[in-house]
């Protein structure tokens, strides 16, 4: 049975870096939102008043959204390869206790 490798273009996004593009999509949102707020001290048409008070309103809210919306998706991830061995094959030398301490 040939393995099938693995490619560093079909692994998903590191936590990390997933964590910062959201940070940056969201520092961006609300960027956009603080410059709504500020200008509304300088408008003096109402229209525009009630049009930056939307979006002052709004952007948190589509900030979230638009952060929390991940590249990576189902389809992208693919399982590790490996070989299921059945317990009682497992050398005994091998056999410790999962949740960590001395092996007994």
């Amino acid at each position: 049975m040939k393995k099938q490798q693995q490619s560093v273009t079909s692994l998903p996004q590191s936590p990390l870096e997933e964590r910062h593009s959201r940070m940056i999509k969201y520092s961006i949102a609300m960027g956009v939102r603080l410059l709504c707020l500020a200008a509304l001290l300088f408008v003096h048409e109402w229209y525009f008043m009630i049009a930056l008070g939307v979006a002052a309103v709004v952007l948190p809210w589509l900030a979230v959204v638009i952060a929390n919306t991940g590249a990576n998706t189902p389809g992208t991830m693919s399982s590790p390869g490996g070989q299921m061995v059945a317990f009682d094959q497992v050398p005994p030398t091998t056999r410790q206790r999962e949740y960590g301490g001395r092996p007994e």
